[in-house]
């Protein structure tokens, strides 16, 4: 998986209709499936052997897409529409498509079976003499991470202290620019780093869990709706072949160490207990364009915590107008149409705006939101702008509209917990 956002989290709704009956016919009834596989992603040899296995074992022959999901040349997200069509013309099964509890939009009419491999985002290091002398700080104190653009690991990544990050557009080149120096550590896709030491074999690593809630994730087979049958016949075939061993064979070179499943436990058991903490960064008085190194592309800025406000700011009927359109337009592609999650996090609901306890700030969100988004054209819009979107999310999260405007400057240094509002 080019291990981005765009290319990791759930899809929602698929249209209905004539699709879920083309959908239907093709899959309730055939003893062939076509299977596509996520685009550009490490894992596709084993996703193709996993799919292979299970469908031999349930009797149903396979064939192989040779376009693949969002095959398009877009690389600015896969919408659901986008993840429609191909399941319309492409495949009728997508194999290899990552599931995570934090990103899992509840209302998606995608169907999912049992997971087949537990893997997700890791600390990764050169091993040995040669990363002794690389893993040293800056003069300023500061190491250099590698993260992958607009991914989880570039959510993960910014919970670092004293760091910089190297952000990298695959997953490759982020586990690369360890290998090659650009940075100390990198958090990545763990089937980035098996894929990588298959090219590579004499590159070693030291791996460690990577604790945050949008580490942990698990290989699937996707389908449209109307596939039931289909995917009860996939997880038949897997359970089989998972008593018998075969799958563990299958899996045993892409699995996590023993150690660090353990900690991917951790992270999970975190996640429980409290919603993420992927706005919590790196502390500074202003943004710092230096803090970021993206290879071929702009600089993102750094995240500012600022003096507090004790209590939510205020914002108008207008400016929640205005946002919903923004959104639409910049956002719904990757947070779904009603910000339920679709290729990017749930922007609504727990998971985001719990009902107390939130470790998320309205001035952090904002900082992140306004110097990293959209992930195709980060800090494209005005401050009224990001304000008028700010408006939109607290809107939608419980808050009442008031008769004084939010300016950028009130949502950035509001330190309130962004809970979930008294309307909820």
């Amino acid at each position: 998986m080019n291990i981005r956002l765009t290319q990791v989290a759930l899809a929602s709704a698929l249209v209905a209709g004539a699709a879920q009956v083309a959908v239907h016919a093709a899959t309730q009834t055939s003893s062939s499936v076509r299977v596509c596989t996520m685009p550009g992603s490490p894992s596709a040899a084993l996703d193709k052997s996993v799919a292979r296995a299970v469908l031999s074992t349930a009797g149903i022959a396979a064939t192989f897409a040779s376009r693949g999901i969002d095959d398009n040349g877009d690389d600015d997200g896969i919408s659901a529409r986008e993840l429609s069509k191909s399941l319309q013309r492409d495949c009728d099964v997508i194999a290899g498509f990552p599931r995570s509890s934090v990103a899992d939009g509840a209302d998606s009419q995608l169907l999912f079976s049992q997971g087949y491999l537990h893997s997700g985002y890791v600390s990764i290091a050169l091993r040995g003499d040669h990363a002794a002398s690389t893993n040293v700080a800056a003069p300023d104190g500061k190491i250099t991470i590698a993260a992958t653009w607009s991914s989880p690991s570039q959510l993960i990544a910014v919970q670092q202290k004293n760091a910089r990050f190297d952000l990298e557009t695959t997953s490759q080149l982020t586990v690369d620019a360890v290998a090659k120096g650009r940075a100390q550590r990198a958090i990545v896709w763990y089937p980035a780093v098996v894929a990588y030491r298959h090219a590579h074999p004499q590159q070693h690593f030291d791996v460690a869990v990577a604790e945050s809630p949008y580490a942990d994730w698990h290989l699937v087979f996707a389908s449209g709706p109307g596939t039931q049958q289909l995917q009860k016949r996939i997880d038949d075939a897997l359970t089989r072949l998972r008593s018998d061993g075969r799958l563990a064979a299958l899996t045993r070179n892409w699995a996590l160490p023993a150690t660090i499943a353990t900690g991917s436990a951790t992270a999970r058991a975190s996640l429980v207990r409290s919603p993420a903490r992927y706005l919590d960064g790196p502390t500074q008085a202003s943004p710092r364009a230096d803090v970021w190194r993206v290879s071929g592309m702009p600089a993102s800025g750094g995240f500012i915590k600022v003096a507090a406000t004790t209590e939510a700011p205020s914002f108008d009927h207008d400016q929640v107008a205005h946002g919903e359109h923004l959104y639409a337009d910049s956002c719904a592609k990757c947070h779904g149409e009603k910000l339920e999650g679709n290729t990017a996090p749930s922007l609504i609901g727990p998971s985001f705006a719990p009902a107390a306890n939130s470790h998320l700030t309205i001035g952090g969100i904002y900082q992140y939101m306004s110097t990293n988004m959209p992930a195709d054209h980060p800090g494209k819009m005005s401050d009224e702008e990001y304000a008028d979107l700010m408006a939109y999310l607290l809107y939608t999260n419980g808050y009442d509209t008031g008769n004084v405007k939010l300016t950028a400057q009130a949502a950035q240094s509001s330190t309130t917990p962004l809970n979930a509002g008294p309307r909820h």
